[in-house]
């Protein structure tokens, strides 16, 4: 690979550029050693089994896998066979089954935090607060006598202890997020029938269930949080004011097109549900919300065909597709606290590409060296951003880190143990640590054998052996790196629009919007 050598001056230049332009990536940059992230990986390993995984921030309930402090969580698989299978292991627990339990992993120890009693019952922890405590669901060793199934509780970890989180009477409940001040939300079925009911609907594929509901838990004592006139509502996340946002139905009518009711998007604040507006579609509703109230979600357009993401604050609901100066973001997975959106986006010069999205710009973030496309995921509070670039047939992936206007291919980073390499990014904290999942040795699919994995930073002053040798094991040299070109040939692309991309995306690569077109 060849590397530009600068002067200071046109580095200064660049520098301007790629903080003032819209869109940027256009040549190559050398980036000084202090600039430059070098990263050493961490497996996690398992809890006997073959398989461990940190939760996808696109699933239900896992924005806050790993806190402030490092502290990561998830679900490994145990040395114990089992018949059941795991309904939330994502395909990684592979032909053989095992009891999949849930984990916290903190100063280099993966401790198992068990699950609910019963015959085999597995468990999965999604969120982790700043305090240490942990949500999650476990199978509570129950069979659902409407659907057949196993039945899942929401659950908290809290010294130590497991805590059944219940329902409102029926036979199902999950849990979404948990803040700062250890208030959690979740959704639980109830006992009024509900032949619409978004968890039998839309999760287990069955008209014969009970209402959906939001609820709010906190010191032993569970809120329903009501709905927008309909009999279903789903929170999907809460910030540290107690803030929630989700959607809710508005009605009780199947849409022919969705074939279920109307949602929208909700804020609840101070007890009070307030109805957010849609997209002139049925389906709606708000996936992030940051700690000064700003909400970003998916809305489908009229005829439900097409969904587009939105932004929403003090009263303003904002179209991010049609109203974004340089570029049309398709898809949104997070706002931080600095009210920077991160997703994938059509632009100008290329159909679709990771951007970030602040008072109305969207910034094409770019691709990695030799790719097509790019998606973000995940977005810390300094503006450091990961998600993955794709090659042009769309048949692999990279994990990338973008900061200071610079996309970097987060192996070519990182010092691996033999045989271990890092494939999909699904959290950032605010060190900079990155969390995830991979390929240990003898592992060629991390989707039936993959592991939990972590980056951690390597600081100036870090000189054990695996920071020391990073830029040696990655090939680079002078701590140069490549901007991402646009001006790569797409010959060899599929030639599809920026929607069409992002669907193909969202179905090749097992993702799903809770709301929107894409699920």
């Amino acid at each position: 690979m060849k590397f530009n050598k600068l002067p200071l001056i046109v580095l200064l230049v660049l520098a301007f550029l790629s903080a003032s332009s819209p869109a940027f990536g256009q040549g190559a940059s050398v980036t000084s050693r202090k600039e430059f992230p070098r990263y050493k990986l961490v497996d996690l390993g398992t809890l006997g089994g073959r398989a461990s995984y940190v939760n996808p921030p696109w699933s239900l309930g896992a924005p806050n896998q790993m806190n402030r402090h490092g502290v990561t969580v998830g679900s490994a698989a145990t040395w114990v066979p089992t018949s059941f299978g795991c309904p939330f292991c994502n395909g990684l627990d592979g032909q053989v089954f095992n009891v999949f339990h849930a984990f916290k992993w903190s100063g280099g120890v993966l401790k198992d935090l068990g699950a609910l009693p019963g015959e085999l019952t597995n468990s999965v922890a999604t969120s982790i607060n700043s305090e240490g405590s942990v949500i999650g669901h476990s199978e509570n060793g129950k069979i659902d006598p409407l659907t057949g199934l196993r039945e899942i509780r929401a659950v908290v970890w809290q010294s130590g202890h497991i805590q059944n989180l219940g329902t409102f009477g029926g036979n199902h409940s999950f849990v979404s997020e948990i803040n700062n001040r250890g208030q959690v939300i979740g959704l639980a079925l109830n006992t009024i029938p509900d032949p619409v009911s978004f968890l039998g609907f839309f999760f287990y594929g069955s008209t014969n269930s009970t209402q959906t509901r939001a609820f709010l838990w906190q010191d032993g004592h569970k809120r329903d949080l009501g709905t927008l006139g309909g009999p279903d509502a789903v929170p999907n996340r809460i910030n540290d004011r107690g803030e929630v946002t989700g959607g809710a139905t508005i009605d009780s009518v199947p849409n022919p097109t969705t074939g279920l009711p109307t949602y929208h998007p909700f804020l609840w604040r101070k007890g009070r549900m307030i109805d957010l507006g849609n997209c002139g579609g049925t389906l709606a509703g708000g996936t992030a919300i940051n700690n000064r109230g700003q909400i970003v979600g998916s809305c489908n357009l009229p005829g439900d065909e097409f969904s587009d993401p939105f932004f929403w604050e003090d009263g303003k609901f904002i179209d991010l597709y049609t109203s974004s100066i340089a570029g049309n973001p398709i898809t949104v997975y997070a706002l931080n606290d600095r009210g920077e959106a991160i997703g994938g986006g059509a632009f100008p010069d290329h159909p679709y590409d990771a951007y970030v999205w602040k008072k109305g710009v969207a910034t094409d973030l770019g691709f990695l060296e030799g790719d097509c496309y790019s998606e973000a995921f995940v977005i810390g509070s300094k503006g450091q951003i990961a998600g993955q670039s794709y090659p042009c047939e769309l048949n692999s992936r990279r994990p990338f880190l973008w900061q200071d206007g610079t996309m970097f291919d987060l192996n070519e980073v990182t010092q691996a143990p033999s045989g271990f390499r890092f494939t999909q990014v699904f959290v950032i904290n605010d060190r900079g640590e990155i969390g995830g999942i991979g390929t240990a040795p003898g592992c060629d699919d991390d989707e039936d054998c993959g592991h939990a994995m972590v980056l951690i930073p390597c600081t100036s002053g870090d000189n054990d052996f695996e920071c020391e040798h990073v830029s040696q094991s990655a090939g680079i040299t002078n701590n140069a790196t490549v901007l991402p070109n646009k001006r790569t040939p797409l010959t060899a692309t599929l030639n599809l629009t920026g929607r069409d991309l992002a669907a193909r995306l969202q179905s090749r690569f097992g993702r799903r919007q809770i709301f929107g077109r894409h699920r």
